[in-house]
């Protein structure tokens, strides 16, 4: 684990790394029971039952899972629709499980794309997605603003074919910064979204909007100031008609000088990581 100088010691992010893992592999776990029939409702209830039988009391939000056309955000107005439903997962559907757990005070927020069975076009998807992961860290050593980072993003992905479905998110988030959070026996939602998280969110808007910076990292302009040091929870997010794909995983910028340290990505061994380097090594 890499030393951090943006105030997390190496124990802090080996925690951090600890929860982001436990939440993928929960993902695999409830990809591989998926089956023909069950519906978003019910496999976001797997993700939650899953995590609290492994600790998890506390949430910065709680899962999602979006099957079908519902993976690229199709219609999509109102935030009520990026809550589970009935809808059923079907062969050949693409899926996207999203989960956000607080354990031992640190926070994960990731996104697991997959497919029930074979679909070309969400293979070429995921292939494309890792260039975003490449460039987002590119620009962010480069100490770009983060607004122009998302432009960029953005022309990326219309280059290569797609629509920008991270923009259906409320504020068009990207990313947004994620922090230590108290532990409490009481740990309350709204709407689906933890409180003790969205207080400590709520203060770095505070202070951020003083001081010339934003937790959320848009494509507007309280956005426009260099990577601020922390945590970010990244979720470059492609779709393609009636298929969607993404990623999220966490992303640590500190204060170093050195361009590697000065942002990494905060784990390398995960889902869609692992799946690039089995691919090359076929290739």
């Amino acid at each position: 684990m890499r030393p951090a100088t943006n105030g997390y010691r190496a124990d802090d992010l080996r925690g951090f790394r600890e929860v982001q893992q436990l939440a993928y592999a929960c993902a695999e776990s409830v990809a591989a029971r998926l089956v023909p029939g069950v519906t978003e409702r019910e496999a976001a209830r797997m993700q939650r039952e899953w995590l609290r039988e492994r600790g998890v009391r506390d949430w910065f939000h709680l899962p999602f899972a979006w099957f079908g056309d519902r993976t690229a955000f199709a219609g999509f107005k109102s935030p009520l629709q990026f809550f589970p439903t009935n809808r059923r997962l079907e062969p050949g559907m693409p899926f996207i499980l999203d989960m956000a757990p607080i354990h031992r005070g640190r926070t994960a927020d990731i996104g697991y794309s997959g497919c029930l069975g074979p679909h070309p076009l969400h293979e070429r998807l995921l292939a494309d997605l890792l260039d975003h992961r490449e460039l987002i860290l590119a620009r962010v050593r480069e100490r770009r603003p983060l607004r122009e980072i998302y432009q960029e993003v953005e022309r990326l992905m219309i280059r290569q074919g797609y629509a920008n479905r991270h923009r259906a998110y409320p504020f068009g988030v990207i990313a947004h910064k994620v922090d230590r959070v108290p532990e409490r026996r009481w740990s309350p939602t709204v709407l689906g979204f933890g409180t003790n998280a969205l207080r400590g969110l709520a203060r770095d808007a505070l202070h951020g909007h003083r001081d010339g910076w934003s937790p959320l990292w848009s494509p507007y302009r309280f956005s426009d100031h260099p990577p601020r040091p922390g945590l970010w929870a990244v979720e470059p997010h492609l779709g393609f008609r009636g298929t969607g794909a993404k990623f999220e995983e966490l992303l640590v910028v500190t204060d170093s000088r050195d361009p590697e340290e000065s942002a990494f990505w905060l784990d390398d061994d995960l889902p869609h990581v692992r799946r690039e380097h089995k691919e090359a090594q076929a290739a």
